[in-house]
């Protein structure tokens, strides 16, 4: 259970240090918060922990993956916050991201073999 209060904490905290940044002159920063390995590290000591360490490479190799739908969205945010409404823009953001990710996933399924 305190595990799950940890985990819980450090999301609030990072939300917490997203709404206090961006409301200073560098508003900018509150972009990097949610790049700090919050929940990629709790991911990799569970893999790691509970898999091993060929399991942990692979799982950190398809992390170095999903940064592509994390880029497809920020491309998506970047180009049509000056064609769209907040709401349209991060609501097809977050689309094109789903449909990145659904292909990221679908190639990682066909193309590397269950083990590695």
């Amino acid at each position: 259970m305190s595990s799950l209060l940890l985990k819980c904490l450090l999301g609030a905290l990072a939300v917490l240090l997203i709404a206090l940044l961006s409301r200073s002159k560098n508003y900018y920063i509150a972009g990097l918060v949610p790049l700090f390995p919050t929940f990629a590290l709790i991911a990799h000591a569970i893999v790691g922990g509970e898999r091993g360490a060929a399991e942990l490479r692979t799982t950190a190799l398809f992390g170095l993956c999903a940064l592509l739908p994390y880029a497809v969205y920020l491309l998506a945010v970047f180009w049509l916050s000056v064609r769209l409404s907040l709401a349209a823009t991060l609501a097809s953001a977050t689309m094109a991201w789903t449909v990145a990710a659904g292909i990221l996933l679908l190639l990682w399924s066909r193309f590397v073999p269950a083990g590695n």
